[in-house]
């Protein structure tokens, strides 16, 4: 039926999703000032949620319903190996009681790396969007998905599985072409979630300026749902022809 269908990802409200007039964020930011304004928000996120603060350590964060579907069993599966020493994890969300447990016990077990926060607060998750450093998003299947286009505004490198929407606007990094605005896998699997997640730090400890110029790329990332409606009436043109 591919001929008959036509896929238009989702926008998101980029006068919400501003980290320059954000007013529930630590310090606001844009393209020119992100990288020392990004650390600001890291520093007042660890503050916050009890991690130790360290402005060199590498925060991953994840906002999600804990639920099958959102690919948690891929991070509960890996979640030991997430945390070397140099990586810190925030957790934001309520679901399923399997993922709650599990994220609150990972929480006991590495104090001052991990954090979660098993409710809904959109102030945090804000914050969490601009202080942290890349964004988890491993789902089992996603029609579209907001919180990767929310995170790339806020200039918080998604790290994806390539399925849905997910696939649409995440294009993988390349080293060769010093292009792609995330990092992805594309099997349902631990292990590619894993690699996918070390090839990020790998950039972020090793290649920062290559790390730092996608982060300015995907501030500039056209996310809104202005660019989407285009596209509905082009399609909508099209229909008439």
């Amino acid at each position: 039926h591919s001929p008959r269908l036509s896929g238009i990802v989702n926008g998101i409200d980029v006068a919400i999703w501003n980290p320059d007039t954000d007013k529930l964020i630590a310090a606001p930011y844009n393209e020119a000032t992100c990288l020392e304004q990004k650390k600001a928000n890291k520093r007042a996120l660890q503050e916050k949620l009890g991690l130790d603060p360290d402005e060199h350590k590498m925060v991953l964060g994840l906002i999600s319903r804990l639920t099958d579907q959102k690919g948690l069993d891929l991070v509960d599966a890996i979640f030991p190996k997430l945390i070397d020493g140099n990586t810190q994890v925030v957790v934001l969300g309520t679901g399923d009681p399997r993922y709650e447990n599990a994220f609150r016990y990972f929480e006991n077990e590495y104090k001052g790396s991990v954090c979660a926060y098993i409710s809904y607060n959109e102030t945090l998750a804000h914050l969490i969007y601009a202080g942290a450093d890349a964004f988890l998003v491993p789902s089992l299947f996603e029609p579209c998905g907001l919180t990767q286009l929310i995170a790339m505004r806020y200039g918080t490198v998604p790290i994806v599985r390539e399925t849905g929407g997910l696939k649409d606007t995440v294009m993988p990094f390349r080293r060769d072409l010093n292009e792609g605005n995330g990092f992805t896998f594309d099997q349902y699997n631990a292990n590619l979630l894993l690699d996918a997640v070390n090839n990020a730090k790998t950039v972020y400890f090793t290649e920062r300026w290559a790390w730092d110029e996608m982060v300015r790329r995907n501030m500039r990332k056209d996310v809104s749902w202005e660019n989407s409606a285009l596209k509905y009436i082009a399609l909508y043109d099209e229909l008439k022809d």
